[in-house]
């Protein structure tokens, strides 16, 4: 008799921790789409590669003359297409496109590029540089500062500077003057995510 209530017991205790481990699943449902450690990491290193990129483009000196590698004379970047002033097929062609593609475009990681920055109201604007599309929900930033002078030269398409200056008055530059000796503070950020 005793072997017997021994098993019961043993049978109705295994039941209550079944049903409590089907109740604990029930109440965390997990999906392909749900975020986990290993989407995590992917998302931090590709937030770390973006800053990386920024800061090679900044310390190699690319990143301002990336900002400037406008055509005064079309009112876009240079080698844009159609009538938008920004990139849509790919980084342009300096030194800043160079390390964008070997970023992100040979791992297969989208990006967008934005100039964001104050006009003469104080309002922040934000200029497309490079557009991939809309980013997902996993899209992640990273950004770096720069300052524009009134004396800072644009950029000719060989990437050479060329004699129009910021603080020209038949300068039609993108960035919008603050009317000052700084023509503007810009922030370049790389918005990423996996395709």
């Amino acid at each position: 008799m005793r072997a017997q209530a021994h098993t019961l017991e043993a049978i109705v205790s295994g039941m209550l921790l079944l049903a409590s481990l089907v109740f604990a699943l029930q109440m965390t449902a997990v999906t392909p789409l749900s975020a986990s450690t290993s989407s995590q990491h992917i998302e931090n290193q590709q937030q770390a590669i973006g800053q990386g990129v920024l800061a090679s483009a900044a310390a190699e000196d690319a990143l301002k003359p990336a900002v400037l590698y406008w055509d005064n004379s079309t009112a876009q970047f240079h080698s844009t297409a159609g009538d938008r002033e920004y990139y849509t097929n790919g980084p342009p062609d300096n030194r800043f496109g160079e390390l964008l593609e070997r970023a992100f475009d040979r791992r297969g990681i989208a990006y967008n590029v934005y100039l964001r920055f104050q006009n003469m109201q104080g309002r922040t604007v934000t200029t497309r540089y490079i557009y991939s599309g809309e980013p997902s929900d996993n899209a992640v930033r990273a950004s770096r500062t720069i300052t524009l002078m009134d004396d800072d030269h644009l950029r000719d398409a060989d990437g050479t500077r060329n004699s129009t200056r910021l603080g020209d008055p038949a300068t039609d530059y993108t960035v919008s003057d603050t009317g000052t000796n700084v023509y503007n503070t810009v922030s370049v950020e790389v918005v990423a995510w996996r395709i």
